[in-house]
């Protein structure tokens, strides 16, 4: 079965190319952390803490929310930071998170629309992430421990990912 939880949906002008996704466990469950581990590469040196993110919630046709964060405020807003230089070079670049999915979110299949842009209004990376909250499943039909790369890029024409 694949997974296609995020998808890439940036093109060869922003300025992060993500080249993988981990998620642990493969499938969050509200109320639970989440480990996003992210390979990635820079294009050119960004100023971490000036990047904003227009994130989209719905629940069907239904927007939920609409809203612009400072990436910095959007990670900890779900209980992670930024580790390392905040003004990275252009090269590699690696992040883990430990992200809480709080447990106050409604139980409902959602599709998250990411953008973020750089100080200077470039494109920076643009992530559709779909989460299926719709029921809340048992402590022992999921494992904590095992993850699952996630990430489907169109624009490479393959799945990054399965489990």
């Amino acid at each position: 079965m694949s997974i296609r939880l995020v998808e890439d949906a940036s093109d060869d002008h922003y300025i992060l190319d993500i080249l993988n996704i981990t998620l642990t466990p493969a499938l969050p469950r509200l109320g639970h952390q989440v480990r996003w581990q992210m390979d990635s590469h820079l294009k050119e040196s960004v100023d971490l803490t000036r990047v904003t993110c227009n994130v989209i919630m719905k629940i069907g046709p239904m927007k939920m929310l609409d809203r612009t964060y400072r990436l910095p405020d959007l990670l900890a807003g779900m209980g992670a930071a930024l580790s390392g230089d905040p003004r990275p070079p252009a090269g590699p670049w690696k992040q883990t998170w430990n992200l809480q999915i709080p447990p106050t979110v409604p139980v409902a299949k959602h599709r998250i629309r990411l953008r973020a842009r750089t100080a200077d209004g470039k494109d920076f990376f643009a992530l559709d992430i779909a989460l299926n909250f719709s029921r809340r499943l048992h402590p022992a039909t999921t494992s904590n421990t095992v993850g699952s790369r996630v990430l489907y890029s169109p624009r490479r024409h393959r799945l990054r990912g399965s489990s």
